[in-house]
């Protein structure tokens, strides 16, 4: 996901996204530990989206308090 798309969403779908990325990670996770995943980059393109969502929240947040 491009860091451009994450800036336009608003806080709420943000949190959102945030919440369904997690799931989408554990799922992965589950199907690596089990052999299923057909493609193991997803984990870690799922790992950076999350990081790139907590980075714009985090930017957010510090503006509000300022």
């Amino acid at each position: 996901m491009k860091t451009a798309k994450i800036k336009e969403m608003t806080t709420a779908e943000l949190i959102k996204l945030l919440t369904e990325l997690k799931e989408e990670l554990f799922y992965l996770r589950l199907k690596h530990t089990s052999g299923q995943l057909a493609n193991p980059m997803a984990i870690s393109t799922t790992k950076k989206d999350i990081a790139r969502v907590k980075t714009i929240l985090r930017q957010r947040e510090i503006a509000n308090e300022n």
